[in-house]
């Protein structure tokens, strides 16, 4: 069963993963965004119930 085989796939998931931990992820982490969140508070509205003409 070939798939089975580890040989070519297993270099290829390693090197993968050593691109995105090493040159990819630090460049995100950097990433500052323009707009960042606020802690305000959100306003709640009490919700009114519909006026079924039927009722």
């Amino acid at each position: 069963m070939p798939q089975l085989n580890p040989a070519p796939w297993f270099s290829i998931m390693v090197m993968t993963w050593l691109t995105l931990a090493l040159l990819i992820q630090p460049k995100l982490l950097a990433f500052t965004t323009m707009n960042p969140p606020s802690s305000k508070t959100s306003l709640t509205t009490k919700p009114t119930p519909w006026p079924w003409p039927w009722t």
